[in-house]
């Protein structure tokens, strides 16, 4: 059994630490106001981050209700299960990343407590268990 990955995350208006390792955009839109010089990313990995139609029905909701982030998690969930060869050579940089050193999963929301990065990390989670 595959040791659990210790991944951070982060989000990308931040300015890059010592602790972060390799840094992975896991958005599909590039944010706003944020240069790919002061980004510091490893990889951009769009495969990883939620449909646009997922992340547009997300926000369309009241994202503030728990009801409406689980949806969210449960949908996004069940997108990466079924990923095609695009999610799975993402997760492959992904994994090498992890293997070598730290990772921080990188996301332009501005929710701290509710984001796809976070969901994100805890269906990677899931999978090395």
């Amino acid at each position: 059994m595959a040791s659990p990955l210790t991944i951070a995350v982060k989000r990308i208006h931040e300015p890059p630490g010592p602790g972060d390792g390799a840094r992975f955009l896991v958005d599909r839109l590039w944010p706003r106001g944020v240069s790919k010089e002061k980004a510091a990313l490893a990889a951009w990995l769009k495969p990883l981050s939620p449909s646009d139609a997922l992340r547009k029905r997300y926000h369309g909701e009241t994202a503030e209700s728990d009801a409406a982030w689980d949806a969210f998690r449960l949908d996004y969930f069940a997108e990466l299960d079924t990923g095609g060869e695009e999610v799975k050579a993402a997760l492959f940089v992904l994994d090498a990343a992890a293997g070598a050193g730290p990772v921080t999963l990188l996301y332009a929301a501005k929710s701290e407590e509710r984001n796809n990065a976070l969901a994100l990390r805890e269906w990677l989670a899931r999978r090395s268990l």
